[in-house]
C-alpha cells in the first residue's frame, strides 16, 4: 500500500506540548491598606486568578507581624501558581504568575494584582516555559 506524505501525518496521533508562560515581577511604593490585609489581598488573588482564565484548586495566606513583615497569599491553579509577597516596612510586593496552557493569560492575573497594590513603580519579566519541539 502506496500512502502520500499528507494521508501518513493524519493517521499519527497529534503530540500534546506544554505551553507554559510565567510572568513576575516587584512593586515598589505599594497600597498599605491592601498590601497589608490578608483577606483583601487574597481576594485580590482570586480576582487576578479568574481574569487570567485559570482554575483556583487552592488558596492559602498568611499574615507575619513585626519587623519585615506582611502578607503572602499562594494560590494553587491547575495550570500552576499565583504568589503574591509583602513587606510592609518597605512598601514592597514580589508577584509570581505562571500558567500552562493556551487559555490562560497570566499577563491579565498580573495587571489584575498591580491595579489593586497601586504600586508608585513596578519591574516585570517574562519567561516563555512552554516545551521545546522534540
Amino acid at each position: 500500500m502506496i500512502q502520500s506524505m499528507e494521508e501518513d501525518e493524519q493517521s499519527r496521533p497529534q503530540r500534546d506540548t506544554i505551553i507554559g508562560k510565567h510572568v513576575y515581577g516587584s512593586f515598589y511604593g505599594i497600597d498599605k491598606d491592601i498590601g497589608g490585609s490578608e483577606e483583601l489581598l487574597k481576594a485580590v488573588v482570586v480576582k487576578a486568578v479568574r481574569e487570567a482564565g485559570a482554575t483556583l484548586h487552592d488558596i492559602h495566606s498568611w499574615k507575619f507581624q513585626g519587623r519585615k513583615g506582611g502578607v503572602s497569599v499562594l494560590a494553587l491553579v491547575l495550570e500552576s501558581h499565583v504568589a503574591v509577597h509583602t513587606w510592609l516596612e518597605y512598601d514592597y510586593a514580589t508577584v509570581d504568575i505562571y500558567t500552562c496552557g493556551s487559555h490562560t493569560d497570566p499577563w491579565k492575573a498580573f495587571n489584575v494584582i498591580k491595579e489593586a497594590l497601586k504600586p508608585k513603580y513596578y519591574t516585570v519579566h517574562y519567561a516563555d516555559r512552554s516545551q521545546l519541539p522534540a
